[in-house]
């Protein structure tokens, strides 16, 4: 037989069958810079385990993550305070339940260039007229906080207005989230705020206690005394051990992810949670914040298990002084998901009357 003949008899004309690969599935997480560096390494080591999925993370500030999470764009929200009320709205309104997950302890890094020399440590009440709404255009100096400082201009750098961070900070210390002169240097990468601090002598900022260990050789780092004896006498200053044992007040608090309840039902995003809440402790060590407690993660697994969902914070936002106790208590319940309107029954068409009979 010819060869061309044998290879029509073969189906030689036709291309070979190959198989199209599985499209790997994502898992979209978003929102705080503090959080962060937590969910970016174990993102890194479950790559490493070698899982099926693709995790990306990114950084819009916690106000920023929560808009894509309860828009139903991400899957997973970083927060580095808990849920408020405008978005616990956002999210009923769009259906988006969620499972709120504590999974470290932060404190708050106050510092200033290492040039300072006339600072060793500073007051909440200090901070408070530096920070305040009022101490814009009017406190401009360092001399303006205290006669004895220097006459120097005082230039500061926080997080910007989407960060749970600044949320957190203006509650803490000007007794009001989201109360704070405007007239600074805002970033929502805390990177940018470190190289400003270290680059101006005349400077203060605030941001996470993982962002000032990673640069301790560019900053001042100064204790605090909240002027409450209970809290350690006199000012405290910021360690893993002083968050943990909650004498560095006002400025410690925990951390959390948020899980889309409808996302949970893919089985990557549940093997990722379940990853997460397994290795929290020792990579939140790792890069630099303070672990939960004891069987903390694994009651978080129970939590997640159960698709517990609401806020233990009752959706109010930042709260000051959270007890473990808290923190590990039952959530209380999300408002439920709108209910769309019913639909209206058709009208009821009376019958046509009989026609009358001829005569």
């Amino acid at each position: 037989m010819p060869l061309l003949a044998l290879m029509l008899a073969c189906g030689g004309n036709e291309a070979p069958q190959t198989k199209t690969p599985a499209a790997i599935p994502t898992i979209k997480v978003d929102g705080s810079s503090t959080v962060f560096p937590i969910t970016e390494a174990v993102a890194e080591e479950y790559r490493k385990a070698g899982k099926a999925a693709q995790v990306t993370v990114g950084v819009s500030g916690t106000g920023g993550g929560f808009k894509k999470f309860c828009a139903g764009e991400t899957d997973i929200s970083d927060a580095s305070r808990p849920i408020k009320p405008s978005e616990v709205e956002l999210c009923g309104k769009n259906g988006v339940e969620y499972i709120e997950l504590p999974i470290a302890y932060d404190g708050l890094a106050i510092v200033v260039n290492p040039k300072n020399t006339w600072l060793t440590s500073i007051t909440t009440e200090q901070l408070k007229k530096i920070w305040e709404p009022e101490a814009q255009g009017k406190v401009m100096k360092w001399s303006d906080i205290d006669p004895t400082w220097p006459a120097k201009e005082l230039r500061l750098y926080g997080p910007g207005v989407d960060s749970g961070t600044y949320d957190y900070f203006t509650e803490a210390i000007n007794h009001k989230e989201h109360a704070s002169r405007g007239d600074f240097t805002s970033s929502e990468d805390d990177n940018v705020l470190v190289q400003g601090i270290a680059g101006d002598e005349g400077a203060m900022g605030y941001f996470g206690f993982s962002y000032y260990e990673e640069n301790m050789e560019k900053l001042k780092l100064l204790p605090v005394d909240d002027g409450k004896p209970d809290n350690g006498a006199g000012p405290v200053v910021l360690t893993a051990e002083s968050v943990q044992n909650a004498t560095y007040q006002p400025l410690s608090r925990p951390l959390f992810i948020y899980v889309s309840k409808k996302s949970l039902e893919r089985p990557e995003i549940q093997d990722f949670v379940k990853y997460y809440l397994a290795e929290a402790a020792k990579l939140t060590r790792e890069v630099g914040y303070i672990a939960l407690p004891g069987d903390a993660y694994g009651r978080m697994q129970v939590r997640l298990d159960g698709k517990k969902t609401g806020s233990v914070f009752g959706g109010k936002g930042s709260q000051v002084g959270v007890t473990l106790d808290t923190l590990l208590a039952e959530p209380s319940a999300a408002p439920a998901p709108p209910t769309p309107p019913p639909v209206p029954a058709a009208p009821e068409v009376a019958p046509a009357a009989p026609a009358p009979e001829k005569k």
